[in-house]
């Protein structure tokens, strides 16, 4: 599934949000970039699983530790190069041409968001994995809690950085957002605002979670500088294999961070920004055979809707298949097998729901 208009896609950058048409070229490149790091994601939390289970130290199970470490550094990249397409899209694929525009775009993330969250507090409660009320649980999400779907952090970042952008994009053309501005303003004020609050009414308030971080905005920005770059600039298989060669080395450079210095890894540390951008310029403008292009673009177009729902598969089925005594290759088979399964449950069940024209609440 490819996207015809870009005012119609979903919100720009998001996991599953279908690359668009610059000037009548569909980036079937992006399109893989996003499907890639959509998995990466699935391989992140399969491998965190692994690393609770030997409770992050060697000695807990050696080959399980080293096994999900690896797992984890290679999947650092997935975040970084979730903000670079989403910079790429609002400042090069599809800037947007009004305040509406920018609402459309935010309303086809908050609203699955919205929907999984409730989902993702059923499911705790259902798995008494959690001993706190789903009321507070739930006032806590509207604020920026992550309890108890995780994963869920990235679109409390997500949207205001696109938001940035996109009024900045909105001034640079001469027009005037003041909704989106105001949106902007009052998520910048809104942290000091309620702990002002608190302290007046004598009330706890939750941490307010809707804030991007410096790196996020760079990683979007820098993203959409090298995403822009001309097909000529990335030609030669020679260089994609130096790019690819670089990955490889700061791959290695992450595992190492992350033994000796910390885990998990900083999206914001240099070895992280290394890997991200060597592979991202692996694959920038890489071309995709012509029979491939229908499956990768339904795929993109449903990644995100997997990216929702693929923490309620993964947590099904780990308790079946992690075990902190296995060798090397129950350790390996243990992180290929639930990442396999998880890609295929999520994917599937994200094409199944858009089949049934529900993509609009669950993404």
């Amino acid at each position: 599934m490819t996207a015809a208009d870009p005012a119609h896609t979903p919100a720009p950058g998001a996991p599953g949000a279908p690359a668009p048409r610059p000037r009548g070229e569909h980036r079937y490149d992006i399109d893989l970039i996003r499907v890639l790091a959509s998995i990466g994601v699935i391989v992140c939390h399969a491998a965190g699983l692994l690393m609770t289970a030997v409770d992050r130290a060697p000695a807990g199970g050696r080959p399980v530790y080293w096994t999900a470490l690896a797992g984890d550094a290679l999947s650092r990249c997935a975040v970084p190069l979730f903000f670079a397409i989403a910079g790429w899209v609002v400042l090069c694929g599809a800037p947007p041409r009004d305040g509406g525009q920018i609402r459309r775009r935010l309303v086809r993330i908050v609203v699955p968001m919205g929907v999984w969250t409730v989902a993702y507090l059923v499911w705790a409660r259902a798995r008494e994995t959690t001993s706190d009320p789903v009321r507070q649980l739930a006032r806590d999400a509207v604020f920026g809690s992550v309890r108890p779907a995780f994963h869920l952090w990235y679109l409390y970042a997500y949207v205001p950085v696109i938001l940035l952008l996109s009024v900045a994009v909105l001034l640079r053309a001469g027009k005037r957002p003041w909704g989106a501005g105001a949106v902007l303003l009052g998520l910048a004020l809104a942290p000091t605002l309620l702990g002002d609050l608190a302290r007046l009414l004598d009330v706890r308030m939750p941490p307010f979670s809707w804030q991007f971080g410096v790196y996020q905005v760079v990683y979007a920005v820098a993203g959409a500088a090298l995403l822009s770059l001309p097909r000529s600039a990335l030609a030669g298989r020679g260089r994609r294999l130096l790019w690819l060669a670089g990955g490889v080395c700061a791959w290695g450079a992450v595992v190492a961070y992350e033994h000796r210095v910390h885990f998990p890894g900083p999206y914001a540390s240099a070895v992280v920004a290394l890997l991200a951008g060597t592979l991202l310029m692996a694959l920038n403008r890489i071309r995709v055979p012509e029979r491939l292009r229908p499956l990768l673009g339904r795929l993109a177009g449903v990644s995100f809707g997997a990216y929702l729902v693929h923490l309620m598969f993964l947590e099904a089925l780990a308790p079946h298949v992690v075990s902190a005594g296995a060798g090397w290759p129950g350790a390996l088979g243990a992180l290929a097998g639930l990442t396999a399964a998880t890609v295929v449950l999520s994917f599937a069940a994200a094409l199944l729901w858009t089949r049934l024209r529900l993509a609009r609440w669950l993404g």
